[in-house]
This record gives C-alpha cells, structure tokens and sequence, in this order.
C-alpha cells in the first residue's frame, strides 16, 4: 500500500485527494484480515514530505506494518524527474539513523527489490528500494503485468510484450506461458537510468497499474 505522508494537508497536495483516513483505514482492514505483511511504499520528495521519514516509521511500526522507502524513479506521467532532485537512499538511511539503530537484516535478500534493515535489533525491519543508485539490475528475476495485459520485463523497459492479444486470439496457456518465458529470458542487463541515451518510458506507473 502506498502511504507518503501523515499529514492530510500534504496527502491532498500529493494525491490531489483529501482521503488519507480512507488510506488509513484501509491499512488497518488489511492487517485485521490477516494480509501479513502489510507493506508500506513510501517516496520521499524534497520539499515536501522529506522531514516525515522518522514520523512514518515509528506509526508502521507501532501499527505492526513493514515499511519501504522508495528512491523516486523516472515513472511520472510529467516526465520532469530529475536526479539531483530526488531523495537518495543514503539520505533516507542517515535520516533514520538519527532517531533508530539500523543493522542489516541477515536474511537472504535474493530477488528482492528491498534492501532491508533491522530496526533497534529488530525484529521489525524497515526497506530501501534504491533502484536509482543502488540498482539491483543483476538479481532482478521480475517481470510485470500491466492492468491491459502487457507485459513489461523492466519498469524501465519502453517495449512490451501483448499477451491480451494471445488470451483473446485463443492461445494456450502453454503458449501464453512460453511467450511470457521468452519475455523474462530476454530482460536486459540493467535499467540504463545512468546511460547518455536513456529515455523515460512513455507510460507512467498509474499507466501500467504500478
């Protein structure tokens, strides 16, 4: 679940949306169902809601939740991210590391976007997906399928492989399963973020159901 702020002045201001109870509550019902863990996704943005990091942390973790602060990608639907701009994970980890002990989690982090953290010794963890400058490229076995039934092997990726089309045209799910193989096999090496000639993909994340 997404949750950037706790105060609901600046929720609207980033949402455009006055329904921070609504986030919360629904966060609550997620827990009370047994969803365990509820994950936390946080962007921090300079000038806006970099002064929360220690305030999100200790509500997730009295509310039993897992939080994950997310280094600002170049996602957005105005393409206007900048680099110099965006709140890195050293920062968010120095900010943290004045109000909690932070040790690295010794669980094996495999795939996972998450670098994570003990927090006071644990064992509640805080996460840090720093896809920007500590990307995690080589380990990355994800692939992801947008709410129009593309499938993308990179959120950067700017092509994507239809797999609507096959569902409807009356393929197998063998077919599908080896279409959707071939996809993964063929992610690139890395995002490309830092390369002269990267280019933003054209769809934002509120465009491929991210």
């Amino acid at each position: 679940m997404s949750l950037d702020t706790l105060r609901p002045e600046t929720f609207e201001t980033i949402t455009r949306r006055d329904r921070l109870t609504d986030v919360l509550d629904g966060m609550a019902a997620a827990r009370a169902a047994g969803l365990d863990p509820v994950k936390v996704n946080t962007v921090l943005l300079r000038g806006v809601n970099d002064d929360e990091p220690v305030s999100l942390l200790r509500y997730c973790l009295d509310a039993g939740y897992e939080l994950r602060f997310i280094e600002q990608m170049p996602l957005d639907a105005q393409h206007g991210w900048q680099r110099d701009e965006m709140i890195t994970a050293r920062e968010i980890l120095t900010r943290l590391q004045e109000a909690f002990t932070l040790t690295p989690d010794p669980a094996e982090r495999g795939g996972a976007p998450a670098e994570r953290w003990l927090v006071d010794g644990g064992p509640s963890v805080v996460g840090v997906i720093a896809s920007v400058t500590r990307p995690f490229c080589g380990d990355c076995d994800r692939t992801r399928l947008t709410g129009d039934g593309q499938l993308r092997s990179c959120l950067f990726a700017r092509g994507e492989t239809d797999l609507r089309g096959l569902l409807r045209g009356g393929a197998s799910d063998a077919q599908i399963a080896d279409v959707w193989r071939g996809a993964m096999w063929a992610k690139a090496a890395g995002h490309g973020i830092d390369d002269p000639g990267f280019l933003q993909p054209d769809r934002p994340m509120s465009a491929i159901g991210g």
